[in-house]
């Protein structure tokens, strides 16, 4: 599904944050790295929802769902809030966290680098250029900055170049990601996710919070303490592992984990049981 799909689905309520997720955490390396990885078309991986009634959701944020089905972003939020963000150039109506992670980002057209707005850094630059307002203004605003450029005698050799890259960041609306839906009116949100606050063993105080993990594994008794930690910073993961968790940073790899171990648990069970 496109990015620029997604988001007008975030403005209709199509999609929504459930009410149990937690609010926005990147800082603004990360957001400045994911928006690299995008400008380059590298993998930034996949989405996950949840396809349920509306009437039934409960979700974040004031603004109404759409009638009969909203589908519940259960991983990606950092990922697409921040590109909310930049986008629309304003915060989704779930958001919960600090908006100037996503303010202000910059793109110098020479060095093809992101960097947040330093006045000090950029004033006397006309390279830098407003990533938001290159995507709000689209082609019209790509033509503004090259007649600028253009009237400098030393960037006028370049602006083929400069549109380049312009476009190149205007089609990050355009860049498909995939998502993974969990559909099925069996669907609860038990079954959908467990959310696991890792606790300190000595003084009971929450320490770090798991979106998508399973204490006594998939398949209780027979398999590890799993979780799935996607956009974690290293801390949480560090976290996970001591306490004894195997976790996993992508769904490809968390799929096959449960397609090789977990179903070749299962089927051996089944055939003792049956026997």
């Amino acid at each position: 599904m496109k990015i620029s799909t997604i988001l007008d689905h975030i403005d209709s309520g199509f999609i929504a944050l459930p009410e149990f997720q937690r609010g926005y955490v990147w800082n603004r390396d990360q957001v400045r790295a994911f928006m690299d990885s995008l400008y380059r078309r590298h993998p930034v991986g996949s989405l996950l929802v949840w396809a349920t009634r509306s009437d039934e959701a409960t979700h974040r944020g004031d603004g109404r769902l759409a009638p009969e089905v909203v589908k519940l972003l259960l991983d990606g939020q950092q990922r697409m809030t921040s590109l909310y963000g930049i986008v629309r150039g304003k915060p989704p109506r779930f958001f919960d966290g600090n908006e100037k992670t996503f303010t202000g980002l910059r793109f110098h057209l020479e060095r093809e680098e992101f960097a947040f707005y330093s006045p000090v850094y950029m004033k006397d630059d006309p390279l830098w250029i407003d990533v938001s307002a290159v995507m709000r203004e689209g082609n019209d605003g790509i033509g503004g900055h090259l007649t600028r450029l253009s009237s400098r005698a030393e960037h006028a050799p370049k602006i083929g170049v400069y549109l380049g890259r312009l476009s190149q960041i205007l089609g990050i609306r355009d860049v498909s990601l995939h998502v993974e839906e969990v559909t099925g009116e069996d669907k609860t949100i038990e079954v959908v996710v467990d959310i696991f606050e890792l606790a300190d063993p000595d003084t009971g105080d929450p320490i770090a919070i798991f979106d998508l993990a399973w204490e006594k594994g998939l398949q209780e008794g027979l398999s590890d303490p799993v979780a799935l930690l996607l956009d974690e910073p290293p801390a949480t993961l560090a976290l996970a592992n001591a306490h004894g968790f195997r976790y996993f940073t992508g769904i490809d790899a968390f799929k096959r984990y449960v397609e090789t171990e977990i179903l070749a648990i299962r089927e051996p069970v089944a055939a003792a049981a049956s026997g």
